[in-house]
């Protein structure tokens, strides 16, 4: 029995090791010299970088909380999209808010870009101190189709 038990550990653990993790980076990213990847994928799980509610000029979008919270959920939904994902495929979010007050404006906007049937499951809490004073941050897992890999 100890045999057996040592083999199956022996097993497992280098089927654990062989899992290969892709690093998603665009040019624009990696020319801006940001010490974390976009994205990362295992076994079809993508976990995104926290994201911010950047326009393309990277400017903050102006208009408080709501504001950045449609532009954090365009650019996330964008980003998903361009690895064979979409914002119907994600499961879990995590959003970190520079006031907890927040809470209830950044919820009504975000709650709009999901089937209220089908809505990840999510965490918030206040943080003080994000990126580029951002109002808000969300991070995000989905699943990515197998068969539908993403072009970069």
């Amino acid at each position: 029995m100890k045999n057996y038990f040592f083999l199956l550990l022996l097993v497992t653990t280098a089927w654990g090791y062989s899992q290969q993790i892709e690093y998603v980076n665009s040019t624009e990213h990696l020319a801006k010299n940001r010490p974390f990847s976009q994205a990362t994928v295992v076994n079809n799980i993508i976990y995104l970088s926290g994201q911010i509610g950047t326009l393309p000029n990277g400017e903050l979008a102006q208009g408080g909380i709501e504001a950045e919270t449609k532009q954090i959920m365009m650019n996330i939904k964008s980003l998903l999209e361009s690895m064979g994902s979409s914002l119907d495929q994600v499961f879990k979010c995590t959003c970190m808010l520079e006031d907890i007050k927040d809470w209830p404006k950044m919820s009504a906007v975000y709650a709009t870009f999901f089937d209220k049937e089908k809505l990840p499951a999510r965490s918030a809490f206040a943080g003080s101190g994000l990126a580029l004073g951002a109002k808000l941050e969300i991070e995000c897992m989905a699943v990515r189709t197998p068969n539908n890999p993403y072009l970069y």
